[in-house]
């Protein structure tokens, strides 16, 4: 029997970056076309394609859904050729198909990797997130603080008045109290239709976004994902699942998950080395969209290995038909 193939982030990143970009260049076409689902079919398509040239013996462990309601990139669907170092892969082929459909700001696609066993089995359940830049003390901010305290802690570690804090947060009516709390300190608050991985990737470039945190509750998946962006990025993230029935704890169970009250931290989530790629698809604050002219279509990706904490910007112009 041969030896486990290592993970080697620097040999895949590349790879990573291509998977992405296709993704976002077969969703392109349907941007502001008013078709989620066939905008994120494209996408799909796509993404599975390309991640099947690599050599890789990929396991999805954060994908578009369970087997019975996913047909393609389901959780637990190997990618890969199999030639290659066993990994987990948590991916949202098109993060934001709202925004696309409607041609809104911020869509992406959106892939992370590292070696197997490295990315919580998130369920599909909810999950009450919160986040922060780099440059912090660990502990700075906490799930168990109420929203005006993280306001005011923040703004303590950072020396500014509170007034000077800008928070991101999904708008919807689950966080009518979470808005008012928040703006009652006299921070600022950006709210965002869709796109929570986008939302808290936002805090670890508060120079460029003007994004000092994000809460709120999102999916639990999309948490695991944008972990892995900001173990890349640098800055904390703590996650703890909410359950609304038997039926959510019955998917944390069937995951593995037994501390259902357990808060995460940011390499809870992540626990190893990861490489995480996002393209963007419509302009947004941190990636610009696809780009079409006479004969060519551009992207705009950035590519992270959680190990160097590099960050790369790929510009990637390509002769396109149609």
């Amino acid at each position: 029997m041969s030896a486990p193939v290592d993970f080697n982030d620097r040999m895949l990143s590349l790879g990573l970056a291509r998977v992405a970009e296709q993704a976002a260049i077969a969703s392109a076409s349907l941007i502001g076309r008013g078709d989620e689902k066939a905008a994120d079919q494209a996408a799909v398509n796509a993404m599975r394609e390309q991640l099947n040239l690599l050599d890789i013996a990929g396991v999805v462990v954060i994908g578009e859904g369970e087997r019975d309601e996913a047909p393609m990139l389901y959780i637990g669907e190997e990618v890969g050729t199999g030639n290659g170092p066993g990994v987990d892969i948590a991916l949202d082929p098109l993060e934001g198909t709202t925004l696309t459909a409607k041609d809104m700001p911020n869509a992406l696609t959106v892939i992370a990797m590292g070696p197997r066993g490295s990315m919580l089995h998130a369920p599909d359940v909810y999950m009450d997130k919160l986040a922060i830049g780099p440059g912090f003390a660990e502990g700075v901010v906490t799930l168990d603080m109420t929203p005006s305290e993280r306001v005011a802690a923040l703004a303590a570690a950072k020396g500014c008045a509170m007034t000077d804090i800008t928070v991101c947060i999904l708008e919807r009516p689950r966080h009518e109290d979470l808005i008012a709390e928040v703006r009652a300190t006299g921070a600022g608050i950006r709210l965002i239709t869709d796109g929570d991985v986008a939302g808290v990737m936002h805090c670890a470039e508060p120079d460029i976004t003007g994004i000092d945190m994000y809460m709120g509750s999102g999916g639990a998946p999309e948490g695991v994902l944008a972990a892995a962006a900001l173990k890349c990025m640098g800055g904390q993230m703590y996650g703890r699942l909410l359950f609304r029935n038997d039926d959510e704890r019955g998917r944390a169970a069937k995951a593995g998950i037994t501390d259902l009250d357990k808060i995460y931290a940011r390499d809870e989530l992540v626990t190893a080395d990861v490489i995480f790629a996002a393209t963007g698809v419509t302009n947004g604050s941190i990636l610009s969209g696809i780009k079409r002219s006479p004969g060519w279509i551009e992207t705009e990706t950035i590519l992270m290995r959680s190990k160097t904490g590099s960050v790369r910007r790929v510009q990637y112009r390509n002769p396109f038909e149609g």
